[in-house]
């Protein structure tokens, strides 16, 4: 088993926050596409990214899902529709081996 999660920004690179149904619209694919989903939506988590010297701050949402098979191919084609989505250079998608209990 797989638990796979996906890092978004709350705010455009512009300072402006997605709306709420941007979200939902993902939580409902990634719902309808796997068992379930958790959506860490209420309180967003403080990211920092650095890239070289610069620093840029971003509050970020993430979402779960478990997943017995990974399949690259599909993730990398998620990723590439939530950066278009969400006008991102990169969005972070990871996934770890998990043991249920």
């Amino acid at each position: 088993m797989h638990l796979v999660q996906i890092l978004l920004p709350c705010m455009d690179n512009d300072g402006q926050p997605f709306a709420q149904e941007d979200f939902e619209r993902v939580k409902e694919e990634l719902a309808s596409r796997f068992d379930g989903v958790t959506a860490y939506l209420q309180a967003p988590a403080d990211g920092l990214w650095r890239k070289g010297a610069e620093s840029n701050a971003d509050k970020i949402v993430i979402f779960e899902v478990m997943a017995k098979e990974i399949d690259l191919r599909e993730w990398r084609d998620r990723r590439t529709a939530l950066e278009r989505r969400f006008r991102q250079e990169k969005v972070i998608i990871r996934h770890m081996p998990i043991t249920l209990i």
